[in-house]
């Protein structure tokens, strides 16, 4: 399955499975798991951006997930031995719409997860979601947040953070300028006026370097 963002993967996302990297590659585990339980999900956090902008390495995965609390339970029994999971702190975030965290066994790589109606945007951004392909023969895909939504995401995320995370910016303004001339521009200001981050927006795409 081809994705329009297919164009913008990136050396650290390249197709050949014996170079996956460790985050890209347990990304891809809890995905399969989560299809097989029936829910929904996309990634979001630094995998995301750098697929619609500049590539830079990370040590974890973000992930949203549309799901209930009678779904934890089969969800920790699919992860199975492979994660650390604590059940009880999954049906918390569940119920307060909240995040948690699975550490893989395997990489040390800590897993992010944030239950779908953390924000006003969420049902909106879940269903605008792309499948890119990130590994072949066989194929195996991820669902991603749009290039506008992940810019979305990540100046909400700067703006929490008191303005200081130089790389959500950098992400950010990468993200900018390699997708400008395809950006919605008036999804992005819609949905930074619902966040509440119209500023940054508009600063960013003034401060993004010109292709």
């Amino acid at each position: 399955m081809s994705s329009p963002l297919a164009s913008t993967l990136t050396p650290e996302l390249c197709l050949a499975p014996d170079v996956v990297t460790d985050p890209l590659h347990v990304a891809l585990v809890v995905s399969e798991v989560l299809e097989r339980c029936g829910l929904r999900y996309l990634v979001g956090g630094s995998l995301a951006s750098s697929v619609s902008g500049e590539p830079r390495s990370t040590l974890d995965v973000d992930l949203v997930v549309e799901m209930t609390e009678d779904d934890v339970g089969p969800l920790v029994a699919a992860l199975g031995d492979a994660f650390y999971v604590d059940e009880h702190a999954v049906r918390r975030a569940v119920r307060a719409r909240a995040s948690v965290n699975l550490i893989h066994h395997g990489t040390s790589t800590k897993v992010d997860i944030f239950i779908l109606g953390g924000t006003p945007l969420d049902e909106e951004q879940m269903a605008r979601r792309v499948a890119i392909t990130v590994a072949t023969a066989p194929d195996r895909l991820l669902y991603v947040y749009t290039p506008e939504d992940i810019v979305l995401q990540k100046l909400r995320w700067f703006r929490r953070g008191n303005e200081v995370s130089d790389r959500q910016w950098r992400d950010v303004l990468g993200i900018v300028a390699v997708q400008r001339d395809r950006l919605d521009l008036d999804y992005l200001r819609r949905g930074a006026d619902v966040l509440g981050v119209s500023d940054l927006l508009e600063r960013a795409i003034e401060e993004a370097p010109q292709a």
